[in-house]
């Protein structure tokens, strides 16, 4: 097996924490995983500059001396920034926002601007910084460079990953359809970008000069093996890190990871605006009909926001969006550590 991966990022084994968005993520986790080997990551895209400046700090005194870690952004999609809701999106949650009692937002603040948030990021300094959702600027890659910062780069399909090489990205992970969470297609429609993480591994390591990380639906030893046979470098690995005792995932989340509901995932807009993947719960149910009329991302997802707090607040899955990966059931509730052993 090659080392190349690990010597890039300094670390024992082959396998990257998936960084987790929207407050999933957590210094604890990021901390054990580097730890143990491997290299903890941490979801920033909805962090202000400032916060990512002290997430950073924090990763630094969390972290054993020496050793790496990750801090993941969200390249923003052309036009998304600008994009505000109507009075049409405020009245289509109306209903929900009263069902729980929460007051109808009577604004719209926008999420920071990723050109702040990556200034910060470059400034703060970490070893890995990671994106998804498309080629960070060729300034960002020169300056991380300049900085001696690892960067990873996320491809969906094979000329995602080219794409990524040739934008100058360090590692490019090969991220299947089966993966959890939010898919990161950036140059076609999601249609035409869902290819399973094991028909994408061996196009993606032909046709890129950079390691490959494979990503989506690996939750075991059979599947980092898998992944390795096929010409992966490493693993990224997020659902089954989500199940650990050190993340974030709150705990109704937890229990749908650990249920047989988990066994049946879909791709949904309707928490954030992008499509993800998410165990079905009965709001999924309930808006099927509404998975196109939603705003685009950031909009719906700023406006879901209170809803899903609300839910892991009063433990109703109901109105959590439960991210999980196609092998969510191969997961386990135990310490970072101890799961990141049982891959190797």
């Amino acid at each position: 097996m090659s080392d190349r991966l690990t010597s890039l990022l300094g670390i024992e084994h082959p396998i990257v924490q998936g960084p987790f968005g929207g407050g999933m993520s957590s210094v604890p986790l990021a901390a054990a995983v580097s730890a143990a080997g491997g290299l903890g990551s941490f979801g920033a895209n909805h962090l202000t500059p400032d916060a990512i400046t002290t997430l950073v700090g924090e990763l630094r005194v969390a972290v054993p001396a020496g050793l790496p870690f990750n801090v993941n952004l969200w390249v923003p999609h052309p036009g998304e920034q600008e994009l505000r809701p109507s009075p049409a999106d405020f009245d289509r949650l109306r209903p929900l926002y009263e069902r729980l009692g929460l007051p109808v937002p009577e604004g719209y603040t926008p999420p920071p601007l990723f050109d702040d948030q990556v200034d910060a990021l470059l400034a703060a300094e970490p070893p890995v910084i990671s994106f998804v959702m498309g080629v960070p600027p060729a300034r960002v890659i020169d300056e991380a460079r300049r900085r001696g910062i690892v960067t990873l780069g996320t491809a969906t399909t094979v000329d995602e990953a080219v794409a990524l090489d040739q934008g100058g990205l360090d590692v490019v992970i090969a991220s299947g359809s089966d993966a959890g969470g939010h898919r990161g297609a950036f140059l076609r429609p999601l249609a035409e970008s869902l290819v399973g993480t094991f028909s994408l591994i061996p196009q993606v390591a032909d046709a890129v000069r950079t390691p490959v990380l494979a990503a989506g639906g690996i939750a075991d030893r059979r599947g980092v093996t898998a992944a390795m046979a096929l010409g992966a470098d490493g693993v990224q690995i997020g659902t089954g890190f989500l199940a650990t005792a050190e993340s974030a995932a709150s705990p109704v989340h937890r229990a749908a990871l650990a249920g047989p509901e988990a066994h049946i995932t879909v791709l949904t807009r309707l928490f954030s605006g992008r499509h993800a993947r998410a165990i079905i719960n009965p709001l999924i149910r309930e808006l099927a009909a509404a998975e196109d009329a939603v705003p685009a991302y950031p909009v719906q997802n700023t406006l879901m926001r209170p809803l899903r707090a609300a839910g892991a607040a009063r433990d109703d899955a109901t109105y959590v969006n439960l991210w999980a990966g196609q092998a969510a059931r191969l997961s386990s509730p135990l310490p970072a550590a101890d799961y990141l052993k049982s891959l190797r």
